[in-house]
């Protein structure tokens, strides 16, 4: 939907959808790669590295998610009042997308349990 706005003579240059998609792209990749991953794991495939991955990817996904959460409220901010709505409707695909990232890490810190995490983000730091 935000790239949409890219294509609107009122949005073209809407501030905030620019920065916001540099974080919304690699978000989205890394929510598939850990639902790959999850997929995997579902189907009997087991290896060390498909769990470490499915980890980080959930990681990466949450901090890819705060930077584009912080771009839709510059953009409602900045839209045409016309175009708020619509940026609204966004930012509640933006939410429903969150929460089913977070019941994933909840299920797979059920699995994994947290010391998988820990070390994880210890990898990450580097």
């Amino acid at each position: 939907m935000s790239t949409q706005l890219f294509h609107i003579p009122e949005t073209r240059d809407l501030k905030g959808n620019a920065e916001m998609h540099r974080d919304l792209v690699p978000a989205s990749y890394h929510r598939v790669t850990a639902a790959g991953s999850a997929q995997r794991l579902l189907n009997g495939e087991y290896a060390p590295s498909i769990i470490k991955t499915l980890i980080a990817c959930i990681q990466n996904a949450e901090q890819r998610d705060r930077r584009v959460r912080a771009g839709l409220n510059v953009m409602r901010n900045a839209s045409p009042t016309s175009y708020q709505p619509f940026i609204i409707n966004i930012i509640r695909w933006q939410d429903s997308t969150e929460r089913h990232l977070q019941n994933a890490k909840q299920y797979t810190l059920r699995i994994t349990g947290p010391a998988a995490w820990q070390e994880q983000s210890q990898y990450r730091a580097m």
